[in-house]
């Protein structure tokens, strides 16, 4: 999708970032985005009820011709059914609603995957590893609802983003005590992916599982209570649950860096460890990531980045526009 150079060129689009919690949305106007507002998925019955919601509310919204959406799932034929929520996005249903000349699906996470080479230093944490080495593959991947990957890969002017259903890989145990959360999980799952550990529900999984096995009766909570209650120290299970969810991201970021051979850095992105980012850099998440027997050496250097910016999507969406030649 390469915009019109001529004197029909689109020099504003709608920019959407949507989770399977929350769906952010912005306008990108000449280079700069700006009307960012976030809306409960919850709070909405379908995608174009929210995108209506929207764009109720701004006086430019028959003026805007093209849409591009980063969306929670696989895109097949310009349509998501999204993995963590019950909407169902689709291009050509919204072309003919809204009257946009372009509709662009892209997977939520590919959007962090255009960001990468474009954020800020003061919007990251660096957690370990030496000089990222230039030209070499960037991987991203964040927890939030689920777990979202991607890669970036210098090619020329402009990179190769891949966008990655990685998170629903096999999750593999690197202790006995995650072997055992592994098994009680397969009894309620069958297959237990990195996302089923990794994600929101991934840590409340985590702490019923190792409340099964101490043979503790706990409440139910939510992710975020857990991560409060285990940084605080208040619930020892809590604890114990984000503790073994920092070394597995480890594990899994490892894994990642050595599949794509992301030697130009890899980071970490998603609403949980953005709130806790002095627990993650004195977990064992540094030290599982390098983990690797013959290739520790080999993952030493790579530098790891927590991603601090709330609105990584928009900085990668509005790159994508640069490059197609809108906005």
């Amino acid at each position: 999708m390469k915009a019109d150079s001529s004197e029909n060129s689109i020099h504003r689009a709608l920019l959407a970032d949507i989770g399977g919690t929350y769906a952010r949305f912005a306008i990108l106007d000449d280079g700069t985005v700006r009307k960012i507002a976030r809306m409960a998925v919850g709070d909405y019955r379908s995608f174009p009820a929210a995108l209506s919601a929207y764009l109720g509310n701004l006086q430019e919204a028959g003026l805007i011709l093209v849409a591009i959406l980063g969306v929670p799932g696989p895109i097949r034929n310009g349509r998501c059914q999204s993995t963590n929520n019950p909407w169902v996005i689709d291009a050509a249903e919204l072309r003919a609603a809204y009257g946009f000349r372009v509709v662009r699906l892209l997977n939520d996470f590919e959007a962090v995957g255009w960001s990468l080479p474009h954020l800020s230093a003061d919007k990251l944490l660096q957690i370990g590893g030496r000089q990222a080495v230039k030209g070499a593959p960037l991987a991203a991947l964040g927890p939030g609802t689920g777990l979202g990957m991607a890669a970036n890969i210098p090619h020329g002017q402009n990179p190769i983003v891949l966008s990655s259903e990685g998170g629903h890989s096999t999750m593999a145990a690197s202790t006995e005590r995650e072997d055992a959360v592994i098994a009680c999980l397969r009894q309620r799952f069958g297959h237990v992916s990195a996302e089923r550990v990794l994600s929101g529900t991934g840590l409340e999984n985590l702490r019923e599982a190792l409340a099964v096995l101490d043979g503790i009766v706990l409440p139910k909570r939510r992710a975020a209570e857990i991560t409060r209650d285990g940084v605080e120290g208040t619930c020892a299970t809590s604890r114990a649950a984000i503790d073994m969810f920092c070394a597995m991201l480890g594990t899994v970021a490892g894994n990642v860096a050595l599949t794509l051979g992301a030697r130009g850095g890899v980071y970490i992105a998603g609403g949980i460890l953005r709130h806790m980012p002095g627990y993650l850099g004195g977990s064992q998440f540094r030290a599982r990531f390098e983990d690797k027997g013959r290739f520790r050496e080999y993952l030493e250097p790579i530098p790891v980045h927590l991603v601090l910016d709330e609105d990584v999507a928009f900085v990668g969406l509005r790159k994508l526009a640069e490059v197609e030649g809108i906005g």
